[in-house]
């Protein structure tokens, strides 16, 4: 097991480095000027010249990729002042006319960098913003799990019923409708027509400045719904796909033929070996459903990472942008890499090498 787990650590190596080198590519050649979008007309020329400067957007996108991910400027000449910073420590090669600068941060260093719009850092952004995305990312796991697995053994136990008709119709609109259209949906109905539920935030701040568990879950219910709504048609899916094939089985047969109760058998025995292959996709689906956030805390004004990575590319906060992207990468990598331990352990019958 530990084997495994260093040999699959190394290779995401390559594979976070080459998402460094494509979102850094991409948002390099992306339209617009981060620093003129961001700059103050009341400030003078000698403040925008300071903020190139100060993220080495002056120089050539190489220079530029490598003061990002290792935290080492290079600077063409003696331009030991370009690179400020209590930490930064320069020095000037006179026969390359160069200036090195180590600034004690890098991706490489678990430095994300520091926001062009809050000049605050990166990691401070994303950690204030994670208990919001946590919460709308667990909440939606849980309704796709308790709703999408019920649906997928009654729809399997009574297979080619009206039950199971609509229950696979219900999987394929799941998986079609888009959440941006099924928010506003949503929102239109419960929340402008019927007044049921609010149309946004994550809570109604009272007096003392904090939230009301209840008003906070009136508030969670709308967006988890609809983040958890595509995750109720793909865990309905297998789960009657996995039981049809479990029930089919010497053992299921055995179990009926001795006179156990029919529910007991498709929820005890079946449901127990049916349950072992989804096991591989909990980890991928949540993930997923921290991707979808993006969209469903825009259109609800949920204030998690996904609504803060919106409002980053809108304002062309570059390094929040790719220390969010950086920050997803590792998630995915660590989430597929547990979802895979967690599946050798609850089945004997897979090994890990």
């Amino acid at each position: 097991m530990t084997r495994y787990i260093i040999r699959r650590l190394l290779q995401a190596i390559p594979t976070l480095l080459g998402v460094s080198i494509l979102s850094f590519l991409l948002t390099y050649s992306a339209p617009g000027d981060p620093c003129i979008f961001q700059f103050d007309p009341r400030r003078t020329p000698e403040d925008l010249q300071r903020c190139y400067l100060q993220y080495g957007l002056d120089q050539p996108w190489l220079y530029q990729y490598l003061n990002w991910f290792t935290g080492i400027a290079i600077r063409l000449g003696d331009q030991v002042e370009a690179t400020t910073g209590p930490r930064t420590r320069c020095t000037y090669v006179a026969s390359l006319d160069t200036t090195v600068c180590d600034r004690s941060g890098g991706i490489l260093r678990g430095d994300l960098g520091i926001s062009m719009r809050t000049k605050g850092p990166v990691w401070g952004e994303l950690v204030s913003r994670m208990p919001a995305t946590l919460e709308l990312g667990l909440a939606s796991l849980l309704l796709a799990l308790f709703i999408g697995i019920p649906l997928g053994v009654l729809s399997a136990v009574y297979r080619g019923s009206i039950f199971d008709n609509v229950v696979r119709f219900f999987t394929v609109v799941g998986q079609a409708v888009p959440d941006f259209w099924m928010g506003l949906l949503l929102i239109f109905f419960f929340g402008v027509v019927l007044r049921i539920f609010p149309t946004g935030g994550r809570c109604t701040v009272s007096l003392s400045g904090e939230c009301q568990f209840w008003d906070w879950l009136h508030h969670l219910v709308l967006p988890a719904f609809v983040l958890a709504f595509g995750g109720i048609a793909v865990f309905s899916r297998l789960m009657r796909t996995e039981v049809l094939e479990v029930i089919h089985t010497d053992y299921i047969r055995t179990a009926l033929a001795k006179g156990l109760a029919p529910n007991s058998v498709w929820f005890v025995h079946a449901f127990r070996n049916a349950m072992i292959p989804l096991m591989t996709v909990l980890g991928p689906a949540f993930l997923g459903l921290l991707g979808g956030a993006v969209v469903t805390e825009t259109i609800f004004s949920w204030p998690g990472m996904g609504r803060l990575v919106i409002d980053a590319v809108f304002a062309q906060d570059y390094p929040l942008v790719l220390g969010a992207t950086m920050f997803f990468a590792v998630l995915v990598i660590l989430g597929n890499l547990l979802s895979d331990i967690l599946y050798g352990l609850v089945d004997p019958r897979v090994r890990l090498v």
